[in-house]
C-alpha cells in the first residue's frame, strides 16, 4: 500500500538541533526519531534556500537543475529550473497522489507548485516577492535613515539596512502560524481522502531574523548558552571573505550578543516543534498516522556561532550545510529508533518518493531511493563520500567541496583552498591544505570532486590559463593512478 506522504520543511535549520542531546529541546522531533529514523549525516548541495530546494524537489544538484542562488531577485543567474527538468511531485501525480502544498515554494520565479502537480492552499516566496532593495528602496530608506547609536542585537553599517537579528513575538510568526493553520485545515479535508496523499508544509523559520515567543526563549537561560568550540576561530588560514564577513557584519556584537542569538535560534527551533506537534496531533485524530511517512527537514542550516558567523553564505563549513532528517511511517519503517549514519543528500527524496509510490527510481538522478534504510537495509552500493556545489549566493564564487567521514577538501576559486582532518578537527579549526603531510589527501579528494563534477555534468572545469587554479584539474576525473 502507498503511503501518505507529509512534510515539514523548515528554513536555515542546522542539524544537531534534532540530533541525540543536541542543544535544542524539540520532544515532537525526538519522539518522530524514537518512533522511526534519524538520519544523521543528511547535507545540502548549496547554503541557499532556492539551489537546495530545487535539489530537494528534483534530485538533481544545481549544475543539472539550473537554480543556483535566490530566484526572487535581480541577481538571479538563473529565474527557474533547466528545461527537461521534473520534479518528484509530478511523479506522485502519475502515481495517483493527491499533493497539497501550504508554505515556502522558492524553487522557481516562473512557475509555481500547481505547475507541477500540487493543490495550492498557500503559496510564499514566488516570482511575486523580489528578495532586494532597488535603487528607490535605497533613496528612500537614506532620506529617514536612522543615525542614532546601535542597540542590543542590531547589525549596523552606514548606508544599510539597519538589522535586528534577534527578538521576542509572542504572537510567533505570523507567516509559520498561517501555513501550518492551512496545513491543519488541508489534514481535515484529507480525513475522507481515499487515494495517497501528499502534504508538504513549508515553514520559513529559523531563519534570521531569530525571533520566537518568550515561552521558548524561557527554554534557555543566557547563563546556560555556551559559545561554540570554534568561536574564537581568527581564521587567518581560510579565505580572507570569511574574515571579512566575521569583522564588518557579525564582529560588532559582544559575547552576551552572540549568546542571546545563539539563544534565540534554539528558541525558534523550539517553537517550529511546537507548531510541528500540532501536525501530528492532527494526523493523529483524521486516524491517517499508520500509513503517512512524515518527515521533518531542511533547506540548509546556519553558522549559529560558529567561527563568529551567523546565517549562512560562502564559508563552507558544515553548520550550514548539515540538515535536519527525520522519518517516521508506523506501517513501512523497520526496528524503529535507529539512527542512520550513512551520507545522504537531499538530492535522496526524489527517488525515494518514486519508489515509495510504485514507481522505478531513475537511475539518471543524482540521488539515489533511501527506501532500504527505512527497511534496516544497507544498499549494496552508497556514497563513502559528499559533494557540495556553489557559485556563491548574491555575490558570484566558484567553490566546490568534497567530504568522506575523516577529511573535508573544499576549491576555491576566489581564494586559497581548504583541508580539514575531521578525525581529529571536527571543528574545521586548522587549515591543512598546504601542509605536505596531507599532499596524497589532497589529490585524492581532488580526484573526488572532479569525478563527481564529471558525472553531475558541472561546468566548473574551464581550461583557460587564468583560471587554472584547481591544484590537480579536471583529468584527475580518468586517471586512476596520476603522475
Amino acid at each position: 500500500m502507498k503511503p501518505n506522504i507529509l512534510i515539514f520543511m523548515t528554513d536555515h535549520q542546522r542539524a544537531d538541533t534534532v540530533l541525540p542531546n543536541g542543544p535544542a529541546h524539540m520532544p515532537n522531533v525526538a519522539k518522530l526519531a524514537a518512533e522511526g529514523v534519524r538520519f544523521s549525516e543528511t547535507h545540502c548541495p548549496t547554503p541557499h534556500c532556492c539551489p537546495s530546494r530545487a535539489s530537494f524537489f528534483s534530485g538533481l544538484y544545481p549544475s543539472r537543475h539550473g537554480v543556483w542562488n535566490n530566484v526572487c531577485n535581480d541577481q538571479a543567474l538563473r529565474t527557474g529550473l533547466l528545461p527537461g527538468v521534473k520534479l518528484w511531485s509530478e511523479d506522485l501525480q502519475q502515481a495517483g497522489y493527491k499533493s497539497h502544498y501550504s508554505g515556502k515554494w522558492h524553487v522557481s520565479a516562473d512557475e509555481t507548485p500547481k505547475d507541477r502537480g500540487w493543490l495550492e492552499h498557500l503559496v510564499t516566496a514566488t516570482g511575486q516577492a523580489n528578495m532586494g532593495l532597488s535603487w528607490q528602496d535605497y533613496e528612500d530608506q537614506a532620506k529617514t535613515y536612522d543615525t542614532s547609536p546601535r542597540q542590543e542585537g542590531e547589525l549596523v553599517r552606514l548606508g544599510y539596512p539597519r538589522t535586528q537579528l534577534y527578538g521576542v513575538n509572542d504572537a510567533g510568526n505570523a507567516h509559520d502560524e498561517k501555513v501550518v493553520d492551512t496545513a491543519l485545515d488541508a489534514l481535515t479535508e484529507l480525513e475522507q481522502e481515499t487515494d495517497p496523499w501528499c502534504l508538504y508544509v513549508g515553514a520559513i523559520g529559523p531563519h534570521d531574523p531569530y525571533v520566537a515567543p518568550q515561552r521558548f526563549l524561557d527554554m534557555y537561560p543566557i547563563e546556560d548558552i555556551e559559545l561554540p568550540v570554534n568561536f574564537a576561530d581568527a581564521m587567518t588560514d581560510k579565505p580572507r571573505v570569511y574574515q571579512r564577513m566575521r569583522e564588518q557584519v557579525f564582529g560588532q556584537f559582544s559575547e552576551y550578543e552572540y549568546k542571546q542569538c545563539i539563544r534565540h535560534f534554539y528558541a525558534f527551533c523550539s517553537y517550529l516543534d511546537d507548531l510541528f506537534g500540532k501536525l501530528m496531533d492532527k494526523l493523529e485524530a483524521i486516524g491517517q498516522a499508520d500509513n503517512t511517512l512524515v518527515i521533518y527537514c531542511s533547506d540548509h542550516g546556519d553558522y549559529n556561532g560558529e567561527h563568529g558567523l551567523f546565517a549562512k553564505g560562502i564559508p563552507c563549513f558544515n553548520g550550514a550545510y548539515h540538515v535536519p532528517n527525520v522519518m517516521r511511517w508506523p506501517k513501512g519503517i523497520t526496528n524503529p529508533g535507529r539512527v542512520v549514519d550513512d551520507f545522504v543528500s537531499l538530492a535522496d527524496f526524489a527517488p525515494t518518493f518514486q519508489e515509495l509510490a510504485g514507481l522505478e527510481p531513475d537511475e539518471t538522478l543524482t540521488g539515489s531511493s533511501l527506501v532500504p534504510f527505512l527497511h534496516d537495509e544497507q544498499p549494496a552500493t552508497w556514497r563513502d563520500d559528499i559533494a557540495t556545489q556553489c557559485d556563491g549566493v548574491e555575490l558570484y564564487y566558484t567553490q566546490r567541496s568534497i567530504r568522506t567521514k575523516d577529511y573535508k577538501y573544499t576549491f576555491n576559486g576566489f581564494d586559497q583552498d581548504e583541508l580539514y582532518d575531521l578525525s581529529i578537527d571536527p571543528h574545521e579549526m586548522r587549515n591543512v591544505a598546504d601542509d605536505p603531510h596531507y599532499q596524497d589527501i589532497k589529490r585524492d579528494m581532488c580526484k573526488r570532486l572532479w569525478r563527481f563534477a564529471k558525472q553531475e555534468n558541472d561546468s566548473a572545469n574551464h581550461s583557460y590559463l587564468t583560471i587554472r587554479l584547481a591544484p590537480y584539474g579536471p583529468m584527475m576525473a580518468f586517471m586512476d593512478e596520476p603522475s
